[in-house]
């Protein structure tokens, strides 16, 4: 089971940029390997959150119907899931609340792998990243 940050599909669908073609060619591999991939709400939520502060909403429906494409689940937020990344980003810096949050989701679901551009959960033990 592979955990899908919310950059991917947005890279997806966004403009020309290296990782647009990288998030593909990474997809296209894991649909191949038949990877189980998952996401939670709080990826919806960070998907509408940054089209509406950088006034894109035309962009929210292609992007989560990318994610709708590929995704196997998408697992509900829970209180112990805030507590957990509560620890998290009391213990590392490099963390934000959000990416605190879908770690300790992760962790809940014994979820060793997230697929995601954001080079800061390399910092984190027992987390392995996809592209690295």
């Amino acid at each position: 089971m592979i955990f899908v940050d919310s950059n991917v599909p947005m890279y997806l669908i966004g403009e020309d940029h290296p990782h647009k073609r990288d998030a593909s060619l990474i997809l296209e591999k894991l649909a191949s390997e038949r990877e189980r991939l998952v996401t939670n709400s709080e990826v919806l939520q960070e998907i509408l959150h940054r089209y509406t502060a950088i006034q894109r909403k035309d962009a929210i429906q292609p992007c989560l119907d990318a994610l709708y494409g590929f995704i196997d689940d998408i697992f509900p937020i829970e209180e112990e899931d805030v507590l957990s990344a509560k620890a998290l980003v009391l213990a590392y810096d490099q963390l934000t609340a959000r990416d605190a949050l879908h770690v300790s989701h992760m962790k809940r679901y014994q979820i060793e792998i997230i697929f995601s551009f954001d080079k800061h959960y390399d910092a984190l033990p027992k987390i392995k990243r996809i592209p690295r």
